[in-house]
């Protein structure tokens, strides 16, 4: 798809379908994340991929929204601040780098069809419980990924001259 069109077409899918994700698609998805530009390429984050199915109770308690455990797969993107980039005035970017990996991510799923919905209002007690985090991983976002049941709805954006100062 021309990047265009993907970046209109994509949208925050609230309605899943039970179909499975094909490893191969769930493959160029993950992939697009650890292609994802890094501070110094260090890459200091973890993708973290659940199977709905049997941890819906678990995912539940992580983000209480009846199609968040619809989708077959959620994915976590966690940060590894002690591996991250810090700039000279102490700003670490490993939340940053992360948050990059996360867009390439849901936009490669676009890309193949599949829907993603970034989710960052979480119960990060339960998430790590969930995730079983170590070695420094903080979760940051989640995105349920699966086949869209519903159609995307008109997204309110401000205009360029909202967003754009000129110098």
């Amino acid at each position: 798809m021309d990047f265009q069109r993907l970046i209109q077409a994509r949208y925050s899918v609230r309605a899943y379908k039970s179909q499975p994700v094909e490893q191969e698609k769930l493959d160029l998805v993950l992939d697009a994340a650890r292609l994802a530009p890094t501070a110094a390429n260090y890459q200091p984050f973890r993708l973290i991929v659940v199977p709905t199915a049997g941890h819906e109770d678990e995912l539940r308690r992580v983000y209480n929204r009846e199609w968040f455990v619809q989708a077959p797969l959620v994915i976590a993107v966690c940060t590894v601040a002690a591996q991250a980039w810090v700039r000279r005035d102490g700003k670490n970017y490993g939340d940053v780098d992360a948050t990059i990996a996360m867009d390439h991510l849901i936009l490669a799923a676009a890309d193949l069809g599949l829907g993603t919905c970034w989710v960052a209002a979480f119960d990060p007690v339960a998430a790590r419980r969930l995730l079983r985090t170590g070695d420094g991983e903080e979760p940051l976002v989640f995105t349920p990924l699966g086949y869209p049941a519903d159609q995307p709805t008109a997204k309110p954006r401000k205009s360029l001259a909202e967003l754009v100062r000129y110098l």
